[in-house]
């Protein structure tokens, strides 16, 4: 097939591969550009941590904490220039839609994490809109579309109750370009009304929001897919071999890296962006011992304005 300039472009973006490799990796993957990816990556031009996943796509992502933090919601929601995003109707907007997805979802689907299904938003259009039952949200943003003159999409949303004793933190970074929504528990219900818990949960999602070089995808290495690791060990494998390392010593060269993976990708394995002497994991079993209690991150979100979703296309500009 014919590799567009384009296609070679956004590849170069994904990787930081020079624009001669890419071209070469895509012509190898028939066009596939996740097949590229990971060309390039065997042959030790890319790395997982650069793979942003970026899509061209404004917007601002928001929180909602409800019913003294048991609740929480966090929404994206995008517009064509950056400009409208930091408008204060456009704002308003994306708090709105948050605060209505909150207050109007269930128990039920909030606890088991339904929400997360991205491709939820085709339904969350139909809903009556809590402040005004009269009009849709889908309707309520078609009446700013007309004031701002712009697109707007409700792009993707995630919803938490907590499950047992605990806390639903937020913690919107960058002006509204990247937001958390994270569920800390604990065996206590006195421990999660604590100002020292609340802290703690603040913390976790500030990091999770911060986190560098690359934000995670687990909260445990034990969550990690049994594909996703086996395909990692390949990648290894390849690089260590292609850089001339005896056979003898490739596995080892490739589990070194898994650990290295697991540094990246998983939460608890992560350095603390605040002590990075210190993992998440550790900081976790220290505060169980000040606050006298097992401390546990069960699940979190992280949304980031215009990134891709796995499994969802990205809105069309009109």
């Amino acid at each position: 097939m014919s590799i567009s300039a384009d296609m070679v472009r956004k590849l170069r973006e994904e990787t930081g591969a020079g624009m001669m490799e890419c071209k070469s990796a895509l012509v190898e993957a028939g066009g596939d550009s996740k097949t590229a990816v990971d060309i390039l990556r065997k042959k030790g031009l890319a790395s997982a941590a650069k793979k942003a996943g970026r899509a061209a796509n404004e917007g601002q992502v928001a929180a909602y904490l409800h019913d003294g933090g048991k609740t929480g919601v966090l929404v994206e929601v995008n517009s064509e220039t950056d400009f409208v995003a930091k408008t204060p109707e456009f704002q308003q907007l994306v708090t709105d839609v948050a605060a209505h997805v909150a207050l109007t979802s269930s128990a039920d689907e909030l606890a088991a994490g339904k929400l997360k299904d991205v491709n939820d938003t085709a339904a969350l259009q139909a809903q009556p809109y809590h402040k005004q039952p009269s009009q849709t949200i889908g309707q309520l943003v078609q009446e700013k579309i007309a004031v701002i003159k712009e697109n707007i999409v409700v792009r993707r949303f995630s919803g938490f109750r907590t499950a047992g004793a605990g806390l639903v933190g937020s913690y919107i970074h960058q002006g509204g370009k990247v937001g958390v929504l994270v569920e800390v528990g604990v065996q206590n219900e006195a421990t999660a009304q604590s100002a020292e818990f609340a802290q703690l949960v603040k913390d976790v999602a500030m990091h999770i929001a911060a986190a560098s070089p690359a934000a995670a995808l687990y909260v445990a290495k034990e969550e990690v897919p049994a594909d996703v690791l086996t395909k990692e060990k390949e990648i290894y494998k390849a690089q260590a071999a292609a850089s001339g390392k005896p056979a003898n010593v490739v596995d080892k060269i490739a589990e070194g890296k898994l650990k290295e993976y697991y540094a990246t990708f998983c939460l608890l394995e992560q350095a603390y962006v605040r002590e990075p002497k210190m993992t998440v994991g550790a900081l976790l079993k220290e505060r169980s011992g000040t606050l006298k209690d097992t401390v546990v991150v069960r699940r979190f979100s992280r949304f980031r304005v215009g990134e891709e979703i796995a499994g969802a296309p990205a809105p069309a500009a009109s």
